[in-house]
């Protein structure tokens, strides 16, 4: 489908210069304000990418052609657009008033509404209580990144309660974390739609196990359930109006505005979360209404399309310049590679060109001491998305005019490179001999060319956070409509679950019923030698 649009992309790509930057700055003076975009204060800029005009308009043809806008609203009315798993896709019902998004004749918002209503009222009683100082989230996936993320980025010094993380069937982070908690004061979390997950019900029990050695059966009322299992919860020991759920039509991660943000509000303040929400909500309206040349959601997945399949770069690099957005990378990586990473269309059908490209990323500023060296001079171009926030949140101006500094530097650097001559003019200045200037010319140039985009906020809060959070899982919608994929599904996850399941009880010294390949049978016969295991 669309495959005469996809050819004049193609055709496009195998120009000569198609992926160079500089010269479209050259015969363009305007260039950066026509490749700038701004909703709600949000400024998106893709000048520093080899979009031209005549690219963008094909990328933009391409839209149109596999009916994005269609799919947009279809998703939007309920559809149940998640075929493989009959399901709807509507986490934008999380942050929308009651009436806006239906699933056939449920009001899913007033739904969700009853909910926030439940979170809202059980954080109040919480806050007023006085007793906790900690809230421990147990979940793993979407039921960790998003909110992990969230708060890490929206926390501050006077929050109400400090949050804590345990996601990974590793003892030893467990153990790490216990003796960092007092029983008595500290609420946990287990974020579970069905309350079966491996992972976090092994660490569950765990923490359980701890609370009630301390506290006796009083401390079952320090459990509350981010669940649907209601059976499951109880039989765990939940009390019943500690359980709060969320459908179907939510996946884990797209799921930190539901009850699996309730760690959000219990950490930053309910203030925060609802704004959080309003923020997400603001994106929202705009992708809904924005058209197609103006909508950012879209133009991102745009320019991501182009390096993927136009010009095959296939790794991005994320790079906030705000430590408050550490793991705001990871999360991207959940939100991305989970959505993107099949190479069937809905209709079961090969895809037929590259999907899904493999996102990473750090802090910047970090990441300019690490593995900035191959962005620069490395072999492959790799495209960055560079988050700057233009006003700090701390009492340290100059901190945050160096921070501004490097990234915008890094983003020039990039762009413009370093030729021979500059680099020639650079060490003759600086005395050193001819000789000496060959030998280390070609070490010490830079190609340029190469993209990235960047991403400005006025400053880090809980409304530009979900306006940016929102950004790029609307982008993740627009990828998967353009490639045909199913964006919502996740069964890349499942073979490894089964897999675990059954090598579990050859890990305790059973006789090993199933069949491995030879490396696998190998090391669990050596790791069962080296620890015979209690």
């Amino acid at each position: 489908m669309a495959e005469q649009e996809w050819a004049a992309l193609q055709e496009l790509a195998r120009a000569p210069g198609a992926g160079e930057i500089r010269p479209l700055f050259a015969a363009d003076p305007e260039r950066a304000a026509r490749f700038t975009w701004q909703a709600d204060g949000l400024r998106l800029d893709l000048a520093k990418t080899s979009l031209s005009s005549a690219v963008l308009e094909a990328l933009l043809a391409l839209a149109r052609a596999r009916d994005v806008a269609g799919q947009r609203a279809a998703m939007a009315s309920g559809a149940r657009i998640n075929g493989t798993e009959n399901r709807a896709v509507l986490h934008m019902a999380l942050r929308a008033p009651p009436g806006s998004f239906r699933t056939g004749e449920e009001d899913a918002s007033a739904e969700v509404a009853e909910v926030l209503a439940a979170m809202q009222a059980f954080t109040g009683r919480v806050h007023a209580a006085g007793r906790f100082t900690d809230v421990l989230n147990i979940g793993i996936g979407g039921s960790d990144l998003g909110p992990q993320m969230a708060v890490r980025a929206l926390h501050r010094h006077d929050s109400p309660m400090r949050a804590h993380w345990l996601s990974a069937a590793d003892g030893h982070a467990w153990d790490a974390l216990r003796r960092q908690l007092d029983p008595a004061r500290t609420l946990v979390l287990v974020a579970s739609k069905t309350f079966t997950t491996a992972e976090t019900m092994s660490n569950a029990h765990l923490v359980r196990d701890w609370l009630r050695a301390a506290l006796g059966a009083a401390g079952d009322a320090q459990l509350v359930a981010l669940s649907t299992n209601l059976q499951a919860t109880s039989a765990f020991g939940v009390p019943a109006d500690q359980v709060f759920g969320f459908r179907d039509w939510v996946g884990g991660r797209f799921s930190l505005w539901s009850a699996v943000g309730l760690s959000i509000a219990l950490s930053c303040g309910w203030d925060a979360f609802a704004q959080l929400l309003a923020g997400a909500r603001a994106m929202d309206e705009h992708f809904l209404a924005a058209p197609d040349a103006e909508n950012l959601p879209l133009l991102l997945a745009l320019v991501d399309l182009w390096h993927l399949d136009g010009l095959g770069l296939s790794n991005r690099a994320v790079l906030p310049y705000d430590e408050r957005l550490a793991r705001f990378p990871a999360h991207l990586q959940q939100v991305e590679m989970e959505s993107l990473g099949k190479s069937v269309t809905t209709a079961g059908a090969p895809v037929g060109r590259a999907t899904g490209g493999v996102v990473f990323g750090e802090p910047g500023n970090n990441a300019q001491h690490s593995f900035m060296q191959l962005l620069h001079q490395g072999t492959t171009p790799v495209p960055a998305d560079i988050v700057l926030v233009a006003r700090p949140g701390h009492a340290f101006p100059d901190s945050h005019r160096l921070l501004l500094a490097n990234g915008l530097a890094q983003a020039e650097a990039l762009l413009r490179g370093r030729d021979a001559a500059e680099v020639r003019a650079e060490m003759q200045a600086a005395g050193k001999p001819e000789a000496e200037i060959e030998r280390l010319l070609p070490h010490r140039l830079f190609p340029g060319n190469r993209p990235s985009t960047a991403i400005l906020l006025p400053e880090l809060s809980p409304f530009t956070l979900g306006q940016l959070v929102a950004l790029y899982e609307h982008k993740v919608f627009c990828l998967g409509a353009l490639w045909g994929v199913n964006a919502f599904d996740q069964w890349g996850v499942e073979l490894g679950k089964q897999l675990a399941g059954a090598l579990l009880p050859e890990l305790s010294g059973q006789p090993e019923p199933a069949k491995h390949d030879g490396s696998t049978a190998a090391l669990l016969a050596e790791i069962r030698r080296l620890w015979p295991g209690p």
